[in-house]
């Protein structure tokens, strides 16, 4: 197997891996799409995964994070002195068995080693680790949360809809047309998220941040500020589309990184200045709960929290750990506030709070 062929089939492995349904059938278009246009265009490259690869709405942003991540910014994609390729898929897996044997064993290789890197504590990780998690960021499922509205919506079971199905009837005629159902409306639920970025939390930060950029791109009601010794709002610089920029943009904005924090102070100043945006929220905390105020300042701000917000999710790095028990007094203190506690110091618990907020 030539350099394009690992390249590309690489690539469409890395698809898989970040949740987009890529079959062999699409794999093989795809491989003779680039062999038409060329793997040294980026930009040819570049739209010729998209009309074969992606099948749905929600695979465009996933391909567009993988394709940055796997092909960098380098304007061509293709090593230096690389042929097109131009075999088809199921010549690739038969012809040159061992190189073809070798190339599967990489990919599964591959596979497994993001896989033991989406267990790993990310605050244990190595700067060339870190560089290889961002790019898995892009295979969490981000879906909002939803709430029910007064209105109603169309939908294919739910309670008869009268109007509609007589305006049905009337257009034919009089004649009896197909029943129309309905159900209360959805629309999505706001969603806050409160980033502790005290020096006990700076191991975290990052990856707090680009989890952040995820959730704030998935959902348009997605309110994100950070926590040291101020409160600092960085939405603006999270919807920027690539997530490095992003972080940068974030970065330029927070003042106080690996400062103290008053827990207590913070969820404060979050009530008085940005009430709004908390009542009838899911408001997630991330924090491991070291308070160097005074902890009843903190529970009784938790408890104005839990009674203003729909469900409070704390967030605690060290709660997935051996061992852990919640012996900090600021966790203490708000436990009884709290709807849920979860782990947050790997990729998989990342996607387990996902799945939370967006059952919340």
């Amino acid at each position: 197997m030539n350099a394009p062929d690992r390249i590309l089939l690489g690539f469409t492995e890395a698809l898989r891996l970040a949740g987009v349904a890529v079959t062999p059938d699409r794999a093989q278009e795809y491989v003779e799409a680039v062999a038409l246009v060329g793997l040294g265009d980026r930009r040819a490259t570049y739209a010729a995964g998209r009309a074969t690869l992606c099948a749905r709405p929600d695979d465009l942003d996933r391909y567009d994070e993988v394709f940055a991540a796997w092909f960098g910014d380098r304007a061509d994609p293709a090593p230096a002195g690389t042929a097109r390729p131009r075999r088809r898929v199921g010549e690739l897996a038969v012809g040159d068995e061992a190189d073809g044997g070798d190339g599967q064993q990489a990919a599964r290789a591959s596979a497994s080693d993001a896989e033991v890197l989406r267990h790993r504590d990310v605050a244990d990780l190595d700067a060339g680790e870190r560089a290889r998690l961002a790019a898995l960021f892009a295979q969490l499922r981000v879906r909002p949360p939803l709430r029910r509205t007064p209105r109603a919506e169309a939908w294919h079971r739910g309670r008869v809809d009268g109007q509609r199905t007589l305006r049905a009837s009337l257009r034919q005629a009089g004649e009896p047309a197909r029943i129309a159902w309905r159900r209360r409306g959805h629309r999505p639920r706001r969603v806050v998220l409160l980033l502790d970025v005290s020096g006990s939390m700076s191991g975290y930060a990052e990856a707090l941040l680009r989890l952040s950029h995820r959730l704030v791109q998935g959902g348009p009601r997605t309110e994100v500020f950070t926590a040291g010794t101020r409160l600092t709002r960085v939405t603006d610089a999270l919807r920027l589309r690539d997530p490095d920029r992003a972080l940068v943009a974030a970065g330029e904005v927070v003042p106080d990184w690996a400062g103290g924090t008053r827990l207590g102070e913070m969820l404060r100043a979050f009530l008085v200045r940005r009430r709004d945006l908390a009542r009838g929220a899911v408001v997630v905390v991330f924090s491991d709960g070291w308070e160097r105020g005074d902890v009843g300042v903190l529970a009784g701000q938790a408890a104005a929290l839990h009674r203003l917000a729909h469900r409070v999710i704390w967030v605690n790095p060290h709660r997935g750990k051996a061992g852990y028990e919640p012996v900090q007094q600021g966790i203490r203190a708000v436990l009884p506030y709290v709807d849920e506690l979860l782990a947050g110091h790997s990729l998989a618990t990342f996607a387990e709070l996902t799945e939370a907020i967006a059952r919340a």
